[in-house]
């Protein structure tokens, strides 16, 4: 083969690829995009109140249920006076969901004359909790929170306040 000839095909060749490895890379601008929605607000309306009661001789629990039904096992005796399940007032985007994480682990109400503790456990709420809880179109929805009180008998749980605190969680899903 000739020198010349072999000169103009490799130069062809090459002038060849050049064009296909330009041909094979390409921009173009894209676009991105966010959404601010607005801050998930929550304040506590009621506080959990079990109410007036006596343990009597051998204790037990009192179950108030997040609709305000008060009942008692046990020796437990119910006394007149106000009982309420704890209300939470939530505002946020409409017609989004969240998640509400009720405590897990029993909590401590203790008496602050004597430092004796009663255990509230088996949280539950209306709306019930699940994996998500829809904030209605108005952007606002009422969470009622139910418990149950574990009591001892009197030498356990003598008279006087018994409070405490928990965690009630609240987050967009």
């Amino acid at each position: 083969m000739c020198k010349g000839l072999q000169i103009t095909i490799t130069l062809a060749l090459t002038t060849l690829l050049s064009v296909l490895s330009a041909r094979a890379q390409v921009s173009l601008t894209a676009h991105a995009s966010a959404e601010v929605i607005q801050a998930l607000a929550a304040t506590e309306g009621s506080a959990l109140n079990f109410g007036r009661f006596s343990p009597e001789s051998t204790g037990g629990e009192i179950r108030l249920s997040p609709d305000g039904v008060r009942s008692s096992t046990g020796s437990v005796s119910l006394s007149g006076g106000l009982y309420n399940p704890a209300s939470f007032f939530l505002s946020g985007q409409p017609d989004f969901s969240i998640v509400v994480n009720l405590p897990t682990a029993p909590v401590l109400l203790t008496n602050t004359a004597n430092g004796k503790t009663m255990t509230v456990l088996n949280w539950e709420s209306i709306p019930a909790v699940s994996s998500s809880i829809k904030i209605l179109s108005s952007g606002v929805l009422t969470l009622n929170v139910g418990a149950t009180l574990r009591v001892g008998n009197m030498v356990d749980n003598p008279v006087g306040m018994y409070s405490g605190t928990y965690v009630v969680t609240f987050s967009y899903n």
